[in-house]
C-alpha cells in the first residue's frame, strides 16, 4: 500500500511506523525525542503494527510541499495531510488509487469534501490531544499572569512575601475575612472579560471552548471568517485585528510561522494593544517582533506575558525577558506530554487500518 503524507515533524510518524525503508537514524532520533515520556519507543512501534494488520509494512512517500504532494499521488491509497490542500486535482493525480484521505486534526477547511464524496474517497479526520493540551497550557500561562501565581506561589511567610517586595497584613478577623493577607496588587477574573483569539484553527479553537466556560467574551480575527454556524458554535464574534487588541484584555495567538505570520505583532500593533491586557503566545515566538515588546513591556503597556515557546531554543539565562516581573516563559511545553501525539497515532492508525479493511 502506498501513502502519500505531508511532511511535518509529528505526522512522519507515518513513515516510522509503516514503511520498513524508513532511515534508521529517523528511528533513532525519535526514539531519543520521546524517551523520557516513552523509553520503550521501540515496544510501542511493534505493539502499533500488530495492531494495523496489513497496512504495515507500506510504502510512505513523505512530500514537502503541495507540487510534490501532487506528484507522489499516483498509486497512492491514503493521502495524510495537515495543512495541504485536497480536491478534484489531487483525487485525480491518484489515478484512482485514492480511498481515503486522512487529516491530522478536526477542520477540514482546505480539502474539498464534495469532490472527496463524489470521488467515493472517504475523509477521516482526529481530535488531536496536542491541540488540546496546547490550547489547556495557553490557558495556565493566563490564569498564572492573571491570579499573579507566577510572582505569589510557594510565598506564604510575611518574611518571604515582604522579600519579593509585598506588603502583608494582619486583619481583625473579628470583623474582616482573611483572604489576599499577602496583599498581592493587580490580580485579574477572567469571568466577563474579553479574550481575543488571533487564528480560529485547531487550537484556536480549543481556546475557545475553554474561554467560554470561564465565562469570558469571544472575540477572534483570522484572514477567513467562520460560518455563522461555527460562530455559533464556538461563542465567537468576528474583529478586525486592531479592534481586537484595543478592546480585548486578554490576547491569546494561535497562528502558524510563516513568511506573512512573522512579526504580525510590532510595534504598531502593541501600541493598539488595550493598555493592561495579558498577551499570550504558545504559538511561535516570532510572531511577536522582540525588540517592540521588550519597549512595550518597559513602557507598562502589557500587564502580563506569556510566552511558551523561547525566541531562542534552548533559551537563554540571561533573556532580558525574564527581567520584567510580569513575564512567564516556559520551554515549549504546550503539546506535551509526548503520549498526547503518540495516542493520536495510536488511534488514527487504528482507525484507519478499520476503515482500510486490513485489520
Amino acid at each position: 500500500m502506498i501513502l502519500a503524507v505531508e511532511d511535518d515533524p509529528w505526522i512522519r510518524l507515518f513513515q516510522i511506523i509503516l514503511d520498513p525503508a524508513t532511515p534508521p537514524a529517523r528511528t533513532a532520533a525519535f526514539a531519543h525525542f520521546v524517551a523520557h515520556d516513552l523509553p520503550d519507543f521501540s515496544g510501542w512501534l511493534t505493539r502499533l503494527r500488530e495492531n494495523v494488520g496489513s497496512l504495515y509494512p507500506s510504502e510512505v512517500r513523505l512530500v514537502k510541499d503541495e507540487a510534490d504532494f501532487t506528484a507522489n499521488l499516483a498509486g497512492a491509497t491514503v493521502a495524510a495531510v495537515e495543512s495541504f490542500a485536497v480536491g478534484e486535482k489531487e483525487i485525480a493525480a491518484a489515478d484512482g488509487a485514492l480511498k481515503i484521505v486522512q487529516k491530522y486534526g478536526a477542520v477540514t477547511t482546505s480539502i474539498d469534501r464534495a469532490a472527496c464524496e463524489r470521488a467515493g474517497v472517504r475523509v477521516l479526520t482526529l481530535k488531536r490531544r496536542a491541540n488540546v493540551a496546547t490550547a489547556e497550557h495557553a490557558f495556565a500561562l493566563m490564569l498564572a499572569l492573571a491570579r499573579k501565581i507566577h510572582a505569589s506561589a510557594n510565598r506564604i511567610s510575611v518574611e518571604q512575601l515582604q522579600a519579593a517586595g509585598y506588603d502583608p497584613a494582619v486583619f481583625d478577623r473579628t470583623h474582616t475575612a482573611n483572604g489576599n493577607w499577602g496583599r498581592v496588587l493587580n490580580t485579574l477574573t477572567l469571568y466577563r472579560r474579553q479574550i481575543g483569539i488571533v487564528g480560529m484553527g485547531e487550537i484556536g479553537r480549543e481556546m475557545a471552548l475553554r474561554a467560554h466556560a470561564f465565562g469570558m467574551r469571544i472575540v477572534y480575527t483570522q484572514r477567513h471568517r467562520l460560518s455563522g454556524r461555527e460562530e455559533t458554535d464556538y461563542h465567537a464574534s468576528y474583529a478586525t485585528l486592531d479592534d481586537l487588541l484595543a478592546q480585548s484584555d486578554v490576547v491569546s495567538l494561535h497562528l502558524p510561522d510563516t513568511a506573512s505570520t512573522r512579526g504580525i505583532i510590532s510595534g504598531r500593533e502593541l501600541s493598539v494593544l488595550k493598555r493592561g491586557a495579558l498577551l499570550i503566545n504558545i504559538s511561535q515566538p516570532l510572531l511577536i517582533d522582540r525588540a517592540a515588546l521588550l519597549d512595550a513591556l518597559a513602557s507598562g503597556r502589557i500587564g502580563g506575558f506569556g510566552l511558551d515557546v523561547p525566541y531562542d531554543e534552548p533559551g537563554r539565562a540571561d533573556d532580558p525577558l525574564l527581567g520584567f516581573p510580569n513575564v512567564v516563559i516556559t520551554p515549549h511545553l504546550g503539546a506535551s506530554p509526548r503520549q498526547n501525539s503518540l495516542d493520536d497515532f495510536i488511534e488514527m492508525l487504528t482507525n484507519l487500518a478499520r476503515a482500510l479493511g486490513t485489520v
